[in-house]
C-alpha cells in the first residue's frame, strides 16, 4: 500500500531529492500527538500520567525526543529547587510554568484545559517503524492511566497515514463484493439470452487474481487511485467474456459441429477483441506520460489487468463453454440447442430491429446528430477550463474518519503545522554572517507575507541563549552552539554544511488550498532573489507544501497531454493495426466527442479534477473506442459480405447492438461500484465514469454510424469515379 508523497511525486525528479535528500534525511521529523483534554490539565495528577507515559514511551525503538509539559516542568524545578520532579500542589505548578518561555509553553499547552504529548520520529522512518511506534503509544496511554474525566486521543500525520492505509486495505474487498453483485444483476438483464449466462462473472474473477498476482510480482503498489482498478477491470474484463460467450452461442446456432463453431469464434471474435484490447491499453499507455506516480501505477495496473482478462476469456471461457455443450447425449444437446436458439431468435429479431432502426435513424440525420454531438463538446471543452483542481489527501478520505476528526480537532486546538522549509548550504552555516542573514531573512519573510506566522532556525536558539543578541564574533557562536542540547541544536544544523530555517504557514494548505500555496512560494523564492544570502551560499525551498503543489501541473497540463497522447497512440495503433485510415479515424472522431462531453459533465457536476478524474481521457478515449472498433467490425465484415453501408450499419449494429448494451451495462456496472466506496475521490470518479462510459455507449449508437457510413460512402463513391475514368 502506497500513502506517502511518493505516490505524487516521482522519487527520481530533483523537486523529490530536494525533499528527501536536503530535508527528511537531515532534518525531517514526524509526530505522533497525544492530546490531553478536559478538565484542568496542569494537576499533579494529569502531569504525573503524562510523566508516566512520557517514560513509557522515550525510550521506543525509533523515538527521537518527546515534547510534553511535564518534562518541561521537571526540568524548571530542576533549576529551582534542584529536584527534577512535579510538585504535588497546584500552585507550584502554576508558577513553574510561568517561568517557561512563551514561545515554549505554547507548543503543548494552549490553555489550561489542553496540553498535547508530541512523540517525534525521523520522517525517513519506515510504515512498520512508525506503525511499531504508534502501537506503543497508544498501549503506553492506558498504563499512564489518566484521570477520570479526562479524554485522551492519539492523533498525528503518521496515525492519520496508517489509519487511511487500513481504510484502503478494508475498503477493497466490499468494492470487489459489490462490484460482483452488480454483475450477476446486469448478465441476468442484458445477457439472459444466452445460456450459462453467469458464466463471465467468474472468468473474469480469475483474470482479477491473475491481476493480483502480477500486482505483487511487478511491485506496483496499491494507493487510493490504483485500488480503483480491480471493480474498473471486472467492468472491462467481462465485456472480453461476453463478447467471446456471445459469438460462440452465435456459431453454436449456425453449426452442430462444435469444433467449427469455436473455430469460427475465435477466427472472427478473438482479432476484433485483441484490437479493441490494443486500443484499451494504448489508452492506459498514455498514463505514463503523467508525472503523478499513481496515476503511472493506475495506468499499469489496468494494462496488466485487461491482458488478464482477456487471456482468461480466450482459453478458459471458450474451453468451459465447448465442454458444457459437449456435455450430454447428442439428443438432449440437440434439444437443447433448439429451445436456446428458438428462444434467441424471439428476443433477438426484436433487438436487432430496434438496434439496426436507430442505426439508420441516426445515419440518414448526420447534420442533426453530428450537429447537436459538435456543440455539446465545444461547450464542454470551454466548460473543462473552468473546473477546479483537488489535491488535499484528507479531503479524499471518509470526512468521518475518526483519525481525521481527530486531526481536524488538532489542528483546531493547536493550529496548523504546515510550513515552508528554507535549507541554506555553505562552507559554514555556523558563519556569523549566514546566521545573521537567516534571522533576518526570516523577519522580513513574517512581517511581509501575512500567511507565513513564524520562522525559525538556530538564529532564534542562539538569540535565546545569548538574552535575544546575536554575536559578531565566529568563536563566541561556535561557543553558544555547544551549550545547546544535541537533540534541540540538531532540529536546525546538520554539521557545519547545512542548516534549516522553516517558515510556518499554519494550516494555510486546507485554508488557501494549493494553487495560492503555490504563488507564496513563488513570493518566497522571489525574496530570496531580493534578499539574497552571503556570497557561497545556496537557497532551496522545499518541504512537502512545495512538492505537492507541483502535482497542480500534473493534473493540468498533465491531463491535457495525457489525452493527446491518448489520442496519438489510438490513432497510430489502429492506423497501423488496420493501414486503413478510415478504420483509423472513425472510433477516435467518434471518441473525440465524448472527451468533450465529459469536460462539461465534471462542470456541471461541480466537481473538481483529482489525481484519479484527471485520468478521464485516457480512460474514455480505451474504453469508449473499444466500443466503436467492436461495431467498426462487424460493419466491415457485413460490408464484405456485399451489403451496401446502410444496409450493413442496418445489420452489423442490429447483430451486435445486444452484446455491446450488455458490455456497456457491465462495464457501468464495474465503475459504478465505486460509488460505494469510502472514499470521496474514487466516489465522485465512479460517478463521472459512469455518466461518461453511458455517453460512449451513445455516441456508438448514434454518433458512429454517422461518422462510418458518411466516411464509407464517400470513399465507395470516389473509388467509383476512379473506376469509371
Amino acid at each position: 500500500m502506497g500513502t506517502g508523497i511518493d505516490m505524487f511525486v516521482a522519487k527520481e525528479s530533483r523537486l523529490y531529492q530536494d525533499f528527501d535528500l536536503l530535508y527528511r534525511q537531515y532534518f525531517g521529523t514526524a509526530a505522533i500527538v497525544v492530546m490531553v483534554e478536559g478538565g484542568d490539565v496542569t494537576t499533579p495528577e494529569v502531569l504525573c500520567a503524562i510523566d508516566r507515559l512520557q517514560t513509557g514511551v522515550s525510550g521506543t525503538e525509533g523515538v527521537i525526543e518527546v515534547i510534553d509539559i511535564a518534562s518541561m516542568v521537571k526540568h524548571a524545578n530542576l533549576g529551582v529547587s534542584g529536584r527534577s520532579r512535579i510538585p504535588g500542589e497546584g500552585s507550584a505548578i502554576r508558577v513553574l510554568i510561568n517561568t517557561l518561555p512563551e514561545k515554549q509553553r505554547g507548543i503543548v499547552l494552549p490553555d489550561t484545559r489542553h496540553t498535547a504529548v508530541f512523540v517525534t520520529m525521523p520522517a525517513r522512518a519506515t510504515d512498520a517503524e512508525m506503525e511499531g511506534v504508534l502501537s506503543n503509544v497508544e498501549d503506553m496511554v492506558g498504563w499512564a492511566a489518566f484521570p477520570a474525566g479526562y479524554n485522551v486521543i492519539v492523533t498525528g500525520e503518521p496515525a492519520f497515514g496508517i489509519a487511511m492505509k487500513n481504510e484502503m486495505n478494508s475498503s477493497m474487498g466490499p468494492l470487489l463484493l459489490i462490484a460482483s453483485l452488480l454483475m450477476v444483476v446486469v448478465l441476468f438483464i442484458a445477457f439472459r439470452h444466452a445460456r450459462w449466462q453467469l458464466l463471465p462473472l467468474p472468468i473474469v474473477l480469475i483474470g482479477i487474481i491473475w491481476t493480483f498476482g502480477a500486482t505483487g510480482f511487478l511491485g506496483i503498489p496499491l494507493s487510493m487511485v490504483s485500488m480503483s482498478a480491480f471493480p474498473i477491470l471486472i467492468g472491462l474484463g467481462i465485456d472480453y467474456a461476453i463478447q467471446f460467450h456471445n459469438r460462440i452461442e452465435e456459431e453454436f446456432a449456425r453449426s452442430a459441429d462444435a469444433k467449427r463453431a469455436v473455430r469460427a469464434t475465435v477466427r472472427h471474435t478473438a482479432p476484433a477483441v485483441l484490437i479493441a484490447l490494443i486500443i484499451t491499453g494504448l489508452g492506459f499507455v498514455s498514463l505514463f506520460t503523467s508525472t503523478v506516480p499513481m496515476i503511472q501505477d493506475f495506468g499499469l495496473l489496468c494494462l496488466v489487468g485487461i491482458i488478464c482478462c482477456f487471456f482468461s476469456a480466450l482459453f478458459i471461457e471458450i474451453t468451459v463453454i465447448y465442454t458444457l455443450h459437449h456435455i450430454g447425449n447428442r439428443k438432449n444437446r440437440k434439444q437443447m440447442t433448439n429451445r436456446t436458439v428458438n428462444k434467441n431468435n424471439m428476443a433477438d429479431s426484436a433487438a436487432e430491429r430496434f438496434f439496426g432502426s436507430l442505426a439508420v435513424w441516426a445515419a440518414k440525420n448526420p447534420v442533426l446528430v453530428l450537429g447537436v454531438a459538435g456543440l455539446l463538446c465545444l461547450g464542454g471543452l470551454y466548460a473543462d477550463t473552468c473546473v477546479g483542481i483537488q489535491t488535499d489527501v484528507k479531503k479524499f478520505v471518509p470526512s468521518d474518519m475518526p483519525s481525521l476528526v481527530d486531526m481536524h480537532h488538532m489542528v483546531k486546538v493547536l493550529g496548523g503545522t504546515d510550513q515552508l522549509n528554507v535549507i541554506v548550504k555553505a562552507d559554514d552555516v555556523t558563519d556569523p554572517t549566514v546566521i545573521e542573514w537567516m534571522d533576518r531573512f526570516a523577519a522580513h519573510e513574517v512581517e511581509l507575507h501575512p500567511y507565513i506566522s513564524s520562522g525559525e532556525s538556530i538564529a532564534d536558539l542562539i538569540k535565546a541563549t545569548n538574552q535575544g543578541v546575536l554575536p559578531e564574533d565566529a568563536g563566541q557562536v561556535d561557543a553558544i552552539i555547544q551549550t545547546i542540547p544535541e537533540s534541540t541544536r540538531d532540529n536546525y544544523i546538520y554539521g557545519r554544511t547545512t542548516a534549516l530555517l522553516n517558515l510556518g504557514i499554519g494550516d494555510a494548505i486546507s485554508g488557501l488550498g494549493l494553487p495560492r500555496i503555490e504563488r507564496l512560494i513563488r513570493l518566497v523564492e522571489d525574496d530570496v532573489r531580493w534578499m539574497p544570502p552571503p556570497p557561497g551560499v545556496t537557497v532551496t525551498i522545499t518541504g512537502q507544501s512545495v512538492v505537492m503543489t507541483t502535482v497542480i501541473v500534473a493534473l493540468t497540463t498533465g491531463r491535457q497531454f495525457m489525452t493527446f497522447v491518448g489520442l496519438v497512440l489510438i490513432l497510430g495503433g489502429l492506423f497501423l493495426l488496420y493501414r486503413d485510415w478510415l478504420k483509423a479515424i472513425v472510433p477516435v472522431l467518434t471518441m473525440t466527442l465524448v472527451i468533450g462531453w465529459s469536460g462539461g459533465v465534471m462542470y456541471l457536476l461541480g466537481m473538481d479534477y483529482t489525481p484519479m478524474t484527471a485520468t478521464l481521457g485516457a480512460l474514455i478515449l480505451g474504453v469508449g473506442s473499444e466500443y466503436a472498433v467492436m461495431m467498426m467490425e462487424r460493419y466491415f465484415e457485413e460490408r464484405e459480405n456485399g451489403l451496401a453501408p446502410i444496409d450493413a450499419i442496418r445489420v452489423s449494429t442490429g447483430k451486435i447492438g445486444v452484446a455491446i448494451l450488455a458490455s456497456g451495462c457491465t462495464t457501468l456496472a464495474g465503475f459504478s461500484a465505486l460509488i460505494a466506496s469510502p472514499f470521496s475521490m474514487n466516489q465522485n470518479f465512479g460517478i463521472v465514469t459512469v455518466i461518461d462510459v453511458l455517453l460512449a455507449l451513445i455516441a456508438s449508437f448514434f454518433v458512429f454510424p454517422v461518422i462510418v457510413v458518411w466516411l464509407d460512402g464517400a470513399r465507395e463513391k470516389r473509388r467509383a469515379r476512379k473506376g469509371v475514368l
